[in-house]
């Protein structure tokens, strides 16, 4: 793609603005807006971070995750993404988890938000991995802000959510930079393993000591399925060579060396290649890369979308989103030479707009 005139949706918000399709659902404005493809009943799952009733985070304040409902995606983009409902669908959109904001709910520690990072369904269970926010840390700083990290899931499709007993912990309870602070599910290949992707939290995107280190591992899906976290299995270079290894002998190793901080990220089996995107908070951008497996050579990262194009010459003639991050693929997109992908866009500032989700399709990885 040459440039923003050839894709089908560039930039085209997704909520905060007037009569939208998340307004009607109760959402006035939100980020990150995750999407995953609810295989019970063939729609698609959106999984949103922090959100309010109004533009522009003004109104009441809905909490963190939330879910909207699409019911049938066009990965074309000749038509945008409509929500359909909220869940559980009997109120407008609300928070999905029960805890409390600004509080310690028994794990010792108090948490901010409930951020989430990724949703997979299977079995006819949803997954939603998190990140418990401690707090939101300025830039350049030494620790990532987090409490722990989670899986939550529901039996009920989105209704109902329980934690697994096991949690990850953050820097506030020692752990600073765990490397299994957020997750996206690359999904179940057709080896029959789920593939995980993690990384350290950087969702404040000033953690300046992330350096992209993205790691992989995988489990049977049986074993996730009823929380057998032990049953993991890491990849890991060991004496020159690259190996799949149980997770009690072996930590896994970086797939990339130390480079750009990162910090949300996705992966998706799009067709027969696997796409990786992530937001460069270094770069400001963007950035995509491709590998025929999860555990295969990933090709350099390609720019797809800029903050501006001061930060770097390579940003010349780049489609523009200011104030930019997420960076989310949709399953559903058409090919890796068709991508939709899910852009967050907002200052930073509280209270202020526009703070919204936005669709681009048209993305060649």
């Amino acid at each position: 793609m040459s440039g923003i005139d050839d894709f089908a949706r560039s930039g085209t918000p997704l909520c905060d603005e007037p009569a939208d399709s998340a307004g009607r659902c109760g959402l006035g404005s939100g980020d990150l807006c995750i999407p995953y493809r609810r295989v019970h009943d063939g729609t698609w799952g959106y999984l949103w971070g922090d959100c309010w009733r109004g533009p522009g985070q003004s109104g009441d304040y809905l909490g963190s995750p939330l879910i909207l409902v699409e019911d049938d995606f066009d990965p074309s983009g000749a038509r945008a993404i409509e929500f359909t409902r909220p869940l559980p669908g009997d109120r407008p959109a609300g928070q999905l988890f029960d805890y409390r904001h600004h509080a310690d709910n028994g794990f010792g520690v108090t948490e901010v938000s409930r951020i989430p990072n990724d949703a997979i369904e299977f079995g006819g269970r949803t997954f939603v991995q998190y990140t418990s926010v401690h707090t939101w840390v300025p830039p350049d700083s030494d620790t990532d802000g987090s409490a722990f990290s989670g899986i939550a899931y529901s039996d009920d499709y989105g209704i109902t959510w329980q934690d697994f007993p096991h949690h990850w912990p953050g820097a506030a309870l020692g752990i600073n930079g765990n490397p299994y602070g957020m997750w996206t599910f690359a999904g179940i290949d057709p080896d029959g393993y789920l593939y995980i992707f993690a990384k350290p939290w950087n969702g404040s995107h000033h953690f300046r000591h992330d350096r992209g280190g993205i790691h992989l591992f995988r489990y049977d899906p049986a074993a996730f399925f009823h929380g057998d976290f032990a049953a993991q299995q890491n990849w890991a270079h060991i004496d020159g060579e690259w190996g799949w290894y149980p997770a009690a002998r072996q930590a896994p190793t970086p797939i990339f060396g130390p480079g750009n901080n990162l910090g949300e990220f996705s992966v998706e089996r799009i067709g027969p290649v696997y796409v990786m995107s992530y937001f460069d908070c270094s770069d400001l951008s963007i950035r995509t890369r491709t590998a025929p497996r999860p555990d295969a050579l990933w090709s350099a990262a390609k720019t797809q979308v800029v903050h501006d194009a001061t930060a770097s010459p390579a940003h010349a003639g780049r489609p523009q989103l200011p104030n930019l991050y997420g960076g989310y693929l949709h399953p559903g997109s058409s090919s890796p030479d068709n991508l939709t992908a899910v852009i967050s866009r907002w200052t930073g500032i509280a209270g202020s707009g526009p703070y919204t989700a936005t669709q681009w399709t048209g993305l060649s990885a």
